[in-house]
């Protein structure tokens, strides 16, 4: 799901499964900062939501969290 857009970021929140601790949080921001260095990442995991801000098309930021072991079951 697309937020908002500024400045050519985009705001996206998804919906990620298996992700219960401090590890899990580490391992789906780096999944996404390989894909682009500069996102912001935010993860709730009480509402196993991902927020993220980056310039980069949604399609490859979903294959990095998932490929990570985390899968995107749509948009939060």
């Amino acid at each position: 799901m697309i937020i908002e857009t500024v400045k050519g970021n985009t705001m996206y929140q998804l919906q990620v499964e298996n992700m219960s601790c401090g590890h899990c949080v580490g391992a789906v921001t780096k999944a996404v900062q390989a894909i682009d260095a500069a996102a912001k990442v935010e993860v709730d995991l009480a509402s196993k939501t991902v927020k993220i801000d980056s310039a980069t098309p949604l399609a490859p930021l979903k294959s990095a969290i998932a490929d990570a072991g985390y899968p995107v079951v749509g948009a939060a």
